[in-house]
């Protein structure tokens, strides 16, 4: 799976760093480890799931000291079991201290998503429905949580307001209803911006699909027999996402619609930190 360059993601642990290391650097390290002291120490899972942040690890490691040598053994989007090593780093034992929590942080954080993400993905299996993430991200992160989504072999919803057309229940209220939506999209929006709108009732359902204007509906908090009509009427004519109260036990019943895509925020704002540990 390709990554993001590097440089792109150093802001990002550059920033955590420098909130660890505080004012004076490593106080501890630098009081009670021998200056020229070297080790190899390993990132070990001590639970089972799914790789990522591995690149956000090396990247700490390297930003502390360029001369740490660091070997991924579990690459990102790769499943593992507990006791598995996903890394080593080998060198000066003072500077892998200094950027052991950081690291550690950023993959507990990112395989927690991971690993939720793929634990839904298998209940949509054999089934076309594809399992995407939203944008309730933690704040300055969400670029690599949606990358974490992808390692759990998730997909990618909206990066930011920016990427699309997304008209939900609150813009219908403020523009005066579904038709007038879409009619102004119709007449304002670039060619090459996809549309998405929200419904709730298979009324509105119904008025979206006379007006055309849209790319996507979303199905929004629908019982399991709703989405089924949904998808009916929809025909095909457009791209189905079901949304709303998506627990994992309900996924493969909601899959079984035949909606196109499950979003499910919980894979970001929910996801647990998978328990990992720096073992010199």
């Amino acid at each position: 799976m390709s990554q993001f360059p590097d440089m792109i993601l150093e802001p990002l642990v550059r920033a955590a760093l420098l909130e660890d290391l505080g004012t004076y650097g490593d106080l501890t390290t630098r009081t009670v480890i021998p200056a020229g002291t070297r080790y190899t120490a390993r990132i070990v899972a001590r639970e089972g799931g799914v790789a990522s942040g591995m690149q956000l690890a090396a990247i700490a490691f390297r930003l502390v000291d360029p001369a740490l040598a660091l070997r991924v053994q579990v690459a990102d989007g790769a499943p593992f079991v507990k006791g598995d090593v996903l890394a080593e780093v080998e060198g000066d034992a003072a500077s892998i201290l200094s950027a052991e929590r950081v690291a550690l942080n950023f993959a507990g954080r990112l395989c927690g998503i991971a690993t939720l993400t793929a634990a839904f993905v298998a209940e949509a299996a054999g089934t076309q429905t594809r399992i995407t993430c939203t944008r309730k991200t933690t704040p300055g992160l969400r670029m690599v949580e949606k990358q974490a989504v992808l390692h759990g072999g998730g997909f990618n919803h909206r990066f930011s307001l920016s990427d699309a057309i997304l008209v939900k229940d609150n813009h219908i209220a403020a523009a005066g209803g579904i038709r007038p939506v879409l009619q102004a999209i119709k007449a304002r929006a670039s060619h090459m911006i996809r549309v998405e709108i929200e419904v709730d009732r298979l009324d509105q359902l119904a008025e979206v699909l006379e007006e055309g204007g849209a790319d996507v509906v979303l199905l929004d908090n629908m019982d399991t027999p709703t989405l089924r009509e949904a998808v009916g009427m929809v025909a095909g004519r457009l791209v189905t996402e079901a949304s709303g109260n998506m627990r994992l036990a309900r996924v493969a019943e909601v899959a079984a619609t035949g909606v196109d895509y499950i979003s499910v925020g919980a894979l970001t704002h929910s996801a647990g930190v998978l328990d990992l540990g720096l073992d010199f």
